[in-house]
């Protein structure tokens, strides 16, 4: 269950919308592009901001109608009601696109040429090694 949000914490949010409006991080538009499969953030200063919004928790596994339901609040966060999921406009600017734990998992899945080149590596020479107990 989604706790409620009370009006002194809309209040806030409104202020903090309001004090944000000359930041170079206040949001004016945000959209997906599903061609692009890409989140866009436009801001106040001419900037656009893109990143693929399937990296974003909870979104990995969304339909492009759902990702285009995204409504851009107080200029600076970002909600999918029907899929209940929010951020902040500056925490995704700054690569925050879910909890550390989410985070974390999504490094472990980087693929890089020299991540795979490691690991052909590491199975020549017979794998990963033992774990010694007692060392």
């Amino acid at each position: 269950m989604v706790p409620e949000i009370s009006e002194s914490e809309l209040a806030a949010a409104r202020d903090l919308g309001k004090a944000m409006e000359n930041s170079p991080l206040h949001a004016i538009a945000a959209r997906y592009d599903a061609p692009s499969g890409r989140l866009v953030i436009d801001f106040q200063n001419g900037a656009t901001f893109m990143v693929p919004a399937r990296l974003l928790q909870d979104l990995e596994n969304a339909g492009d109608d759902d990702l285009a339901e995204v409504e851009l609040e107080f200029g600076y966060a970002l909600r999918w009601d029907k899929l209940d999921v929010d951020f902040t406009v500056p925490g995704i600017v700054t690569g925050i696109f879910g909890t550390a734990s989410h985070m974390a998992r999504r490094a472990g899945q980087a693929k890089s040429p020299a991540k795979a080149a490691a690991a052909r590596e590491n199975g020549r020479k017979g794998g990963r090694p033992k774990k010694l107990s007692g060392g």
